[in-house]
């Protein structure tokens, strides 16, 4: 099992590696300390999801949830996401079957769901969608609107998550070796 602490550090091994772009620890100016590390990290999340996501045309907005402790690590332009929204999300994943016959409640719409199970919600409202996927340590969330096509969006943020898990699974190897 994965601890908390080891999933965490995973993430961050996803965007050095997707970004190679070397993470920095702190910077220290006229004895004042600021975190550095978090700004680089949230860019670095940021471009990931532009990249991955937003770059395919066919997400309109999007965001990366750490579930540890419901925080948004990065989202894209104008998607913003509180608190009791991110707890919503996460709960929906709690019990598939109710949330298959009830809907999911998002952004002032009712979406009917269209998949739920243990990884992946997919919602419907009009000609919109939410697309929910869950892995080891964060939450992805993604929505598409009535000119996008909604296969290439749960394709996108379907794989973005089997990345994780695939980067995960590999640290794992290289650490047990």
């Amino acid at each position: 099992m994965i601890s908390d602490m080891d999933q965490e550090e995973n993430i961050y091994s996803v965007i050095n590696i997707v970004t190679d772009v070397p993470v920095m620890d702190q910077y220290r100016s006229a004895g004042s300390s600021i975190d550095v590390l978090d700004t680089v990290k949230m860019n670095q999340l940021q471009n990931l999801l532009h990249d991955a996501l937003i770059s395919t045309d066919h997400v309109q907005h999007c965001a990366i949830i750490r579930r540890k402790d419901y925080s948004v690590r990065a989202s894209s332009v104008g998607f913003n996401l509180y608190p009791d929204q991110v707890q919503m999300l996460l709960d929906a994943f709690k019990n598939p079957p109710q949330t298959r016959e009830e809907g999911i409640y998002f952004d002032d719409r009712q979406y009917k769901c269209v998949r739920a199970d243990k990884n992946s919600i997919y919602g419907k409202c009009d000609n919109r969608g939410l697309i929910l996927v869950k892995t080891l340590s964060m939450l992805l969330v993604a929505t598409y609107s009535e000119s996008m096509f909604p296969s290439v969006c749960v394709e996108a943020v379907e794989k973005l998550g089997k990345y994780n898990l695939y980067l995960i699974i590999l640290k794992k190897k290289e650490s047990d070796e």
